[in-house]
């Protein structure tokens, strides 16, 4: 692809770029994804609220046919352009898509379902990064002729969901909480659950409905300075900038360093990180078996400890590399071992936790703000990673080690287990930590706040049932 750029500058200008200048187009060219991707996280409240989960879903397929046509035919257009244009696109479709799939099949879920249908896009995200990478041997697309296809192969997944989509039932919290159409939402719960008796369901989200009715419909403006709602927002910013500077991009950047110091065959080092990614795979299906026997908080817990210890053993393995003949080997297991940590707690549980820890009505503000977070601490490590390797080397580890260790502490300290728990239940759990207490009767539903300044209680009723 950089021969791609230089040779259509040379094209236009009769001159091949210098070679700053082709940094900075490659860099620009990979870093505009987790730039879309944030824009992408940006527009999340503002559709699910118009067009509702199942309707954003439909209508951010847009965002990957467009660019995949446009990637697709760069090289015949002689336009490298084009393909900077196709990245930002292609990355908005990322942020819609990575916080609006969890949000929506977190409100098809049954309480007990919730944790393992929540961490399914995180595999199938898994499953479609092993496919990339086996497309991307060298001998298969990954060449001269092939890139382009590869580029352009993106687009099959949003015609196959543009297909499918359309069969499957709107939300049916949207449909009630929101749009009042309890009808439709009845209908929706018995498609999804297989059978006619749905009251407790729906029971469950009126009472979700009247408990938030006198919040309205949360703002980003108004989730950061609702009192109710401040360690849920603080927990979910912490989530998503622990699973991204955690450093999962920088081990695979330095996989195949490591792999080659190994001893692993320059032509070998693709196939060996088709196996991480095979890894990747297994684990997050693992995470899916386990994640409703051993809980959310428990997976998180120790996959960042295994992460933060792979960081640790892997700094030391790098510095004694040259002197002991096995440390490269060792040095291949972290990553291995990293990828297993992080695949099992950091990659998909936050996505869950994004959804459970916030109701109907702040949980499009919530993912707004999570996925903003995510991209952004994407961005920033793609940015830094190389500065860093360069200014510290193997030491750069030592920070991220530090950042796993403190999303561990703050887990550890904040986060409570939320399996098999209504939203409402989940709710009442978080309060406590907030100072102020929900509490649900059967004629009245009542906020009693804390004022732990004044050393006094304020009850405020919200509305009668």
């Amino acid at each position: 692809m950089r021969q791609f750029y230089n040779q259509s500058y040379f094209d236009r200008y009769e001159s091949y770029m210098n070679n700053s200048f082709q940094t900075l187009l490659w860099s620009l060219t990979v870093s505009m994804y987790p730039l879309g991707g944030f824009l992408g996280s940006l527009m999340v409240a503002p559709l699910v609220n118009k067009l509702g989960r199942k309707g954003t879903l439909l209508f951010n397929n847009i965002f990957s046919i467009v660019p995949a046509i446009l990637m697709g035919t760069s090289q015949a257009s002689k336009s490298f352009e084009i393909i900077i244009v196709g990245r930002i696109i292609i990355g908005i479709c990322a942020g819609l898509s990575s916080n609006v799939v969890p949000m929506y099949l977190g409100e098809l879920s049954p309480k007990n379902l919730r944790g393992a249908i929540g961490v399914m896009p995180q595999l199938f995200i898994t499953i479609g990064i092993l496919i990339a990478q086996i497309f991307g041997i060298r001998s298969i697309l990954a060449n001269e002729r092939g890139w382009p296809l590869l580029l352009g192969l993106t687009g099959i997944p949003a015609i196959v969901e543009l297909i499918l989509l359309p069969f499957s039932p709107e939300s049916p919290r949207y449909m009630l909480i929101q749009k009042g159409n309890e009808v439709g939402a009845r209908a929706a719960l018995r498609r999804l659950r297989g059978w006619d008796d749905v009251d407790d369901e729906i029971e469950e989200m009126r009472l979700e409905d009247q408990s938030e009715k006198a919040e309205g419909r949360q703002s980003v403006r108004n989730l950061c300075s609702f009192r109710s709602l401040r360690w849920q927002l603080i927990s979910i910013v912490v989530l998503n900038m622990g699973q991204q500077l955690s450093g999962v991009n920088a081990i695979y950047y330095y996989a195949d360093s490591i792999y080659r110091t190994a001893g692993v065959k320059e032509n070998d080092i693709q196939y060996v990180t088709v196996g991480t990614g095979a890894v990747n795979v297994f684990m997050t299906i693992a995470a899916v078996s386990i994640v409703e026997s051993t809980g959310r908080r428990i997976l998180l817990l120790v996959g960042f400890a295994i992460c933060c210890t792979a960081c640790a053993v892997l700094t030391m393995c790098l510095n004694l590399q040259d002197n002991i003949d096995w440390m490269p080997y060792l040095s291949i297991t972290c990553i291995i071992v990293y990828v297993i940590g992080h695949a099992i707690g950091p990659s998909p549980i936050p996505y869950v936790i994004t959804t459970e820890m916030f109701r109907q009505s702040a949980r499009p503000a919530a993912f707004m703000v999570a996925g903003s977070v995510h991209w952004i601490s994407n961005f920033i490590v793609g940015l830094m990673f190389p500065f860093l390797e360069k200014g510290l080397g193997e030491y750069s580890f030592i920070i991220f080690g530090v950042i796993c260790l403190a999303t561990f502490v703050y887990i550890f300290i904040v986060i409570p287990e939320t399996k098999s728990k209504t939203f409402l239940e989940i709710s009442q759990i978080l309060a406590k930590r907030n100072k102020v207490e929900v509490k649900v009767e059967a004629e009245h539903l009542e906020l009693s706040q804390r004022e732990t300044e004044k050393g006094k209680w304020e009850k405020v009723k919200i509305t009668n049932l």
